[in-house]
């Protein structure tokens, strides 16, 4: 059945009307709290005078890093000095009108900036305060300082992906952030869940998400074998194979798979040989059955071995760089990148990863200048110009579009 096609500029979002005050720095609070703005909810970001630590991240275009740009697109910026009996004043009054609160300070901050969910629910019953941090909000490691990195070797995690490296012993170093986007969507699922059930309560709730947890719920079958006995392979079971000019990752997930493999490496007869015919067999003897395959697979170019395998239904794939993922046709077809705008021109970046039918899903279309709404979102809470500038203690920027 086909669907009728759906204007996406003529839905509305899921989380109009909702409104969001983002505390958080670096990744994981301002990608969670990006999501929401993405989703339609005004996402008021809190900066100080000297601005997110991550508007200095390169690339730097005219001093506008397009880093913090994809992390804090869509959001409006207010300057405020939170350490003031001013600023503090300034929070509380913006509360009042507030659904949601994001923020990923070392637990403990927002308490003695009487910021903490607590004090905040007194004002407002109805807020939903989603505190994200490296181990959670209590307990004996709470309080450590944590980025991604440092949450990737405490969870096992590099330890893990070491395992699945035969011969190595020194962990790999990794720039990329799986901990903070992780945390960030299970702290946006969280408070969307929070949103449904507030729908039924009228009341909010305090969420605390820890990076730990997150990264520790990647390793499914690590948990498990950590706990139980499970035969080692002599190759890892799922890697690269050469081609006469490269490498193909492919995956054998179902038995369909291997007996379409079988086929394509001309060796039928070994989908009922004792040695691969059950999977624990086949797990027993992985590394002769992959020595089979690459035995077909260094004999033809990558592009022959992907065609190969891609009419035979085998999932693989070339190793790709980003830019080429980027420029993927299917990723044009379904619109993944947006188009964004900031002080420095223009840069593209990831739409959210799914559509909905019924509502409409996107990147906001620019970057805010810090300090950008300072004036007009505190003059919506009563303040005059000279209680503004005393609140603020930061750039007022005239407000743009």
């Amino acid at each position: 059945m086909t669907l009728p096609q759906v204007n996406e500029d003529s839905l509305t979002r899921c989380f109009a009307g909702l409104r969001v005050l983002d505390f958080s720095t670096t990744i994981a609070g301002p990608h969670c709290a990006r999501m929401l703005a993405d989703m339609g909810a005004e996402v008021i970001k809190v900066e100080t005078a000297e601005g997110e630590t991550m508007r200095t991240r390169p690339p730097l275009r005219n001093g506008c890093s397009t880093v913090f740009g994809q992390l804090n697109a869509g959001k409006k910026s207010i300057v405020l000095d939170l350490k003031s009996k001013e600023g503090a004043e300034a929070v509380r009054r913006l509360v009042l009108t507030t659904d949601i609160l994001v923020e990923n300070f070392r637990p403990g901050v927002m308490r003695r900036l009487k910021l903490d969910y607590e004090t905040l629910r007194a004002l407002n019953p109805k807020l939903i305060y989603c505190s994200i941090s490296g181990y959670g909000q209590t307990g004996p490691s709470a309080e450590l300082p944590a980025y991604a990195p440092v949450i990737h070797a405490a969870s096992g995690y590099d330890m893990a992906h070491l395992a699945y490296q035969p011969g190595r012993s020194r962990p790999d170093y990794c720039g990329i952030y799986h901990a903070d986007v992780f945390t960030a969507t299970y702290a946006f699922g969280a408070i969307a869940s929070a949103l449904y059930q507030r729908e039924r309560t009228e009341s909010g709730q305090h969420i605390d998400v820890s990076m730990l947890e997150s990264m520790l719920s990647l390793t499914l079958s690590e948990v498990q074998s950590s706990q139980f006995t499970v035969p080692p392979t002599t190759r890892p079971m799922f890697g690269p194979i050469g081609t006469a000019d490269g490498y193909v990752m492919l995956a054998i997930a179902s038995e369909k798979t291997f007996q379409a493999l079988m086929q394509v490496i001309g060796h039928p007869e070994w989908v009922s040989d004792r040695r691969f015919a059950a999977y624990g067999d086949r797990r027993d003897n992985w590394s002769e059955l992959m020595d089979g395959v690459e035995a077909w697979s260094h004999s033809v170019t990558t592009a022959q071995c992907l065609a190969a395998l891609n009419t035979a239904g085998v999932p693989s794939s070339a190793y790709r760089t980003v830019a080429e993922a980027l420029a993927d046709p299917q990723l044009a077809h379904r619109g993944a990148l947006a188009e964004v705008q900031d002080g420095g021109g223009t840069f593209r970046m990831m739409n959210l990863p799914f559509r909905m039918s019924g509502a409409k899903v996107a990147a906001g279309k620019r970057v805010s200048a810090l300090g950008e709404h300072t004036r007009a979102l505190l003059k919506e809470t009563g303040l005059s110009d000279d209680q503004i500038a005393a609140f603020s203690q930061g750039p007022l920027v005239a407000e743009q579009g």
